[in-house]
């Protein structure tokens, strides 16, 4: 394929303005599901990252150390596990409309609990049951977009998820500020924030009981079931593709804040100011790479993406405090992973999104249970190793941290590879 940066610029901005004339022929059922599906990820953006500059703080309040750290951040991937095991069922029995607004509402429940909070077991629960209502939520989104955006599907895709990086972008600089906040005389803290912010999965309640859902009655003909899905090669290496990339994005929410205090000496929020960098790269990524990988296509978009993602990480690892930057730069590399290859299980299997989404996010789950766990053993397994020193110990442990979330960004690269070469050999590239 030759790459004509004139006809890309040209079929960006034609994409872009057909998505404008199509906005303006838009029923308001449509704009209500577009106004769920923006919002569902503005508020799955905002639960998912204020944990960034709370982190510290609650380790403090419960004296943890990083193994514990490590487990927490875990226990919250088996609630999000858990709820992906089953929210695909869920949906088809009772609906995405009552599927979505049971995840925000067990979101809002969870802010509650979290602000009453006084002990890391209750803590632990709180967050769990947070993560099943982000599951939720977002396998719910996952198969609505699969359905309502049939053209332009990359573009689409990660203009929604665009969404999720606007909020994750302001999440940190917000969360940091609201816990200093005097209210009720006393400061709003880390449970005041979360209970603030989490009751914002109220709105999207409201437009979700006034629309029709797309799907919710209606049949599809001939379904693929899980078994034939588990039987396709290039469904496993999709599921790795996924796991891998999201392990890196994931991490980087849980980790960077942690790592820019402890290893620099950063204050919160100078370090929580890096962090909504790289949600600003990573969002910008979302909102102008998307008629890109429509352009080139999906794989191909995912190997250069992902490798530039994980150079960035080793780069700014190596260079110390100075490159610092490189964090956050490598936002643009890891933001278009994951709405890529939702585009990609709706283009490559039309008739089973739904079971494709569910298994593929289902692994991946498991995938970030097992990478939030290695990174705090990593990082205390190395610290113990090179003791001697207690404060260049800890910059090591924490390097060879953030050092696997960089090498999960290059396993993604090297695994859509393999992918590419199945699908090119096979005529079934996407």
């Amino acid at each position: 394929m030759v790459y004509n940066s004139k006809d890309s610029s040209a079929y960006y901005i034609l994409t872009w303005r057909n998505f404008c004339l199509k906005l303006g022929r838009l029923n308001t059922n449509y704009w209500l599901l577009l106004l769920i599906v923006f919002g569902g990820f503005l508020i799955f953006g905002f639960s998912e990252n204020v944990k960034g500059p709370a982190i510290p703080r609650m380790q403090s309040d419960f004296s943890l150390d990083e193994t514990q750290l490590g487990i927490l951040l875990a226990f919250n991937s088996i609630g999000y596990l858990v709820a992906c095991s089953f929210t695909g069922l869920l949906s088809s029995k009772i609906g995405i409309k009552w599927t979505g607004i049971i995840a925000f509402a067990s979101m809002a429940i969870s802010g509650v609990l979290m602000y009453l909070s006084a002990s890391y077991a209750f803590l632990s629960a709180s967050y769990f049951l947070m993560y099943i209502g982000n599951g939720m939520l977002e396998i719910g989104l996952a198969i609505m977009a699969a359905r309502i955006f049939t053209k332009n599907t990359g573009a689409m895709m990660n203009l929604s998820h665009f969404f999720y990086g606007l909020s994750s972008a302001v999440a940190p600089i917000v969360a940091s500020s609201m816990m200093g906040w005097n209210l009720f005389g006393g400061e709003l803290g880390w449970r005041g924030m979360y209970l603030v912010m989490l009751s914002l999965s109220l709105l999207p309640i409201i437009p979700s009981l006034m629309a029709k859902f797309p799907g919710d009655n209606q049949e599809h003909g001939e379904r693929m079931t899980l078994k034939s899905f588990t039987k396709d090669p290039g469904a496993w290496l999709i599921v790795a593709v996924l796991s891998f990339g999201v392990v890196s994005e994931l991490a980087v929410g849980g980790w960077l804040v942690n790592f820019l205090e402890k290893a620099y000496g950063w204050s919160t929020d100078a370090a929580a100011g890096m962090l909504s960098i790289f949600f600003v790269f990573f969002m910008g990524a979302r909102l102008f790479l998307g008629p890109v990988t429509d352009k080139i296509g999906y794989t191909l978009s995912i190997i250069i993406l992902s490798a530039f993602s994980g150079i960035c990480s080793l780069l700014a690892i190596f260079l110390g405090e100075q490159g610092a930057i490189w964090f956050a730069i490598a936002g643009i590399g890891i933001a278009p992973i994951y709405p890529t290859v939702m585009a990609m299980l709706a283009k490559r299997y039309p008739r089973g999104t739904d079971t494709a989404i569910t298994f593929t996010v289902t692994i991946m789950g498991i995938a970030s249970v097992v990478g939030n766990l290695l990174i705090g053993v990593i990082i205390d397994g190395v610290q113990k190793l090179f003791g001697n020193d207690e404060e260049s110990s800890l910059l090591l442990g924490l390097q060879a941290g953030y050092g696997f979330i960089a090498a999960m960004a290059l396993l993604c690269s090297v695994s859509c590879f393999i992918l590419y070469r199945y699908l090119h050999k096979k005529n079934e590239l996407v």
